[in-house]
């Protein structure tokens, strides 16, 4: 059997992968990106249901629009006009079957072979993942304390074909960095001017637990701006229900007959579900219990990696969302700290997949959100002892 290129260059998910051995119950696993499911508002979303059912009876599980439920999309268009001014409307918003499928969407309207796609390093996985699919070249440029770094982004913007640069500027997947306001400003100025597409993915924005809530890069500002969002990590993961917002009508166009042809139109039942949940319950405040949450776990994560890890392993303190990024300064690949790791019972995501062409890196990523603080300070002291021994042998 001959099998396309297209797939064969993709990388299977790494997550998806170990996600099989972490289900076990004697792993501690800080692998996934997985929201706390004692976070989701089960009793509202059942009521929900029920509502929709009762007062839509059979068109929710009929055929539907492909861009989306008219009332949810107003309801977006509403929330982010009210949050960030960005002037908005509901023909501005399609609805995806979640951010992943949004961002396959976007390469495929986009992306010939050979095309240019400019992308934080490390960057998302699961963006790598759904971008090689369309076969491009990419243009990493290093995420540093406080964004991209211009230097690194001036020389990719001059690469040729260069069609679009995707960014996670909320609490990045994978470092939990976050972009300050002038460096958005910044990389703003370093585009604003060229026939690029700037993609911003912001799936963890709402769980900001410290620190003031930033404007976007381009959104509301550039007709070459896309925004992507989703209700995974707020509400529930498993609807499988995000967005693409963008003014670029003829961009949103393509994106909606590449929609078409790919799946016809986001589950129905569940934009039903989401907007009925979402219009008879106090939003803001679900989220904010979340925050308090995950404000909480992180600080557990971060107070346990200083008391037990060792001085030479370093690493980021999220102002939100859901990960901690480690970088290892022990000569110790994370792929080796992983397998040493997996021994003791603990998972974690090395930073090899998070790179477009480093291998052997000693970067890693760790989930606080799916664990409870006694598993999280069991776990890192489990991690602190292969660090530790590791420093003993290497001194003897």
């Amino acid at each position: 059997m001959q099998y396309s290129n297209r797939v064969l260059n993709t990388p299977s998910s790494f997550i998806r992968n170990i996600l099989k051995v972490t289900d076990a119950p004697d792993v501690i696993s800080f692998a996934g990106g997985l929201p706390n499911p004692i976070s989701f508002p089960l009793e509202n979303l059942q009521e929900a249901i029920n509502r929709a059912i009762d007062e839509n009876g059979s068109k929710i599980f009929q055929y539907a629009s492909t861009n989306g439920y008219l009332p949810l999309r107003q309801y977006i268009a509403d929330k982010y006009n009210r949050k960030h001014d960005l002037g908005i409307t509901a023909d501005d918003i399609l609805l995806t079957t979640g951010s992943q499928q949004a961002l396959s969407l976007l390469s495929q309207v986009l992306i010939n072979p050979g095309d240019g796609i400019i992308i934080e390093e490390p960057g998302y996985l699961g963006a790598i993942q759904a971008f090689t699919m369309s076969e491009p070249s990419f243009y990493p440029v290093t995420l540093e304390e406080d964004g991209l770094n211009l230097e690194e982004l001036k020389v990719a913007l001059d690469q040729p074909n260069v069609k679009f640069i995707y960014t996670v500027p909320n609490f990045q997947n994978p470092t939990g960095l976050t972009y300050t306001a002038e460096r958005r400003k910044e990389v703003y100025e370093l585009i604003k001017d060229r026939d690029i597409i700037l993609v911003e993915d912001d799936p963890y924005g709402e769980l900001r637990f410290k620190g003031d809530s930033l404007p976007y890069i381009a959104a509301g500002k550039s007709e070459n701006s896309v925004l992507l969002g989703s209700f995974s990590k707020t509400v529930t993961p498993g609807m499988r229900l995000g967005f693409i917002i963008s003014k670029n009508k003829e961009l949103m166009r393509h994106i909606e007959t590449a929609k078409q042809a790919s799946d016809l139109h986001t589950n129905i039942f569940s934009q039903y579900a989401i907007y009925e949940y979402l219009t008879h319950n106090e939003y803001d405040t679900h989220v904010q219990k979340i925050i308090e949450l995950y404000d909480a776990q992180s600080k557990v994560m971060l107070e346990a990696l200083e008391e037990h890890f060792p001085e030479n392993v370093s690493f980021t303190r999220p102002e939100g969302g859901m990960f901690v990024w480690a970088t290892l300064n022990n000569g110790m690949t994370a792929m080796e700290f992983f397998e040493r790791a997996m021994d003791v019972g603990v998972a974690f995501v090395p930073g090899d997949p998070f790179y477009t062409s480093k291998k052997d890196v000693n970067t890693l990523r760790l989930n606080y959100t799916n664990s409870a603080p006694e598993v999280i300070r069991d776990g890192i002291k489990r991690l602190a002892t292969i660090l530790k021994d590791a420093e003993i042998v290497q001194k003897s």
